[in-house]
Order: structure tokens, then C-alpha cells, then sequence
């Protein structure tokens, strides 16, 4: 097993460098995974391979960027997710029961991204807590913002209507949610991102 560690770290080291025969093996290790993920919610073989295919190319521009070879996984699923809600939303019928299956669309892609992963359940449960604990010492309208944005699915100017405030002090209170959640969840972060970072 050390072995076997040890090749992939070099070949991870190689990869960070621009050497394409690394990328490659990463590519032949992931890809069959990443477009089976996207076919799952896009329901279309041809678009989940386009899909695959640009998560990969996105991966090689930002390799720099990439802490360790367990990132490129927990990278490409993420940038993966990303895509795939841009298009369900950009597809999606704008009407209640379209935006109720987007949400419970983007509940399984977290749950499925989650899944992906070898964590272990006392982590995953201290991070739930400590995400609902850093909601909730959100100031009060900073707090509302985020949870009718985040979780009700709303538009900004919808939150500014029923809040009785104007659509740029939505974005400033969305961006202060952000900021602060972003900083309080550091030690977690790619895993807050799929809680926090999809709007």
C-alpha cells in the first residue's frame, strides 16, 4: 500500500509540474466516475461526457491550485456539481414543483459527492453542527438572507420584497453570510462548499 501511495505521490508532484502523461492517469482513473455522476442528473450520456470532459480541462488549468492527489477527486466532483445545477437550472420550467426537484436534486448531488468520499460519520456530524451553529450566530437579517437564498431557493429580488429592503442589501448581506461562513469553516474546506457556495 505504501508503494502504491508513494507512486501516486510522485505522479501527483509530476501532475502539479504540467507533465500530460500524469494528468493522463488521473483522467483514466476518474473520468468513467465523474460522467456516470453527471449522467445521474442530467440524464443525457452525450452532455454528461461534455460535462466530464470540461471538469477535467478545468482541473488541468487550475493544477496549481490543488493541495494533494486526494484534492483532484474532491475538486472534480465539486466543479462537476457546479455544472451540473447550472443546468438544471437553466433547463428547469419555472414553477413550484420544478424548484421543489431542484432542490431535491441538489440534495442527492450533495449527498451523493458526500458518499463519494471515506469519511468518517463523527466528522460529517460535527461539521453539520458546527455549519448550523455558524448560521445561527449570523446577524439576524444577515441570517434571514441566507436562509431564504440557500435554502428557499429565492431570487434576490424576492428576498428584498418580502424583507422591505433593496436588492443591493440583499447581495451585501449574502456576501458578509458568505464571508463569515467561509472563515469559521475553513478546516472543512471543500465540504462546506457543497453546503454553502452553490448560489
Amino acid at each position: 500500500m505504501n508503494i502504491i501511495n508513494n507512486l501516486e505521490l510522485n505522479i501527483f508532484k509530476s501532475f502539479k509540474e504540467g507533465d500530460e502523461l500524469a494528468f493522463k492517469y488521473f483522467y483514466e482513473k476518474y473520468f468513467t466516475k465523474i460522467k456516470a455522476f453527471s449522467i445521474q442528473f442530467v440524464y443525457d450520456a452525450d452532455e454528461a461526457e461534455n460535462i466530464a470532459q470540461e471538469s477535467f480541462i478545468n482541473l488541468w488549468q487550475n493544477r496549481e491550485n490543488i493541495e494533494s492527489s486526494n484534492g483532484i477527486q474532491s475538486y472534480l466532483y465539486t466543479f462537476t456539481k457546479s455544472k451540473c445545477l447550472n443546468m438544471i437550472r437553466h433547463n428547469k420550467v419555472k414553477d413550484k414543483f420544478k424548484n421543489d426537484l431542484l432542490n431535491q436534486k441538489e440534495r442527492l448531488l450533495d449527498i451523493e459527492i458526500l458518499n463519494s468520499f471515506q469519511f468518517d460519520t463523527l466528522e460529517l456530524s460535527e461539521l453539520e453542527i458546527l455549519i448550523n451553529k455558524s448560521i445561527n450566530e449570523l446577524p439576524p437579517k444577515t441570517r434571514e438572507v441566507f436562509i431564504k437564498k440557500r435554502f428557499e431557493n429565492k431570487k434576490n429580488s424576492e428576498i428584498a420584497e418580502e424583507m422591505g429592503i433593496t436588492v443591493k442589501a440583499v447581495e451585501a448581506h449574502m456576501t458578509k453570510a458568505l464571508k463569515v461562513l467561509k472563515n469559521k469553516l475553513s478546516d472543512y474546506i471543500f465540504l462546506a462548499a457543497i453546503f454553502i457556495c452553490n448560489n
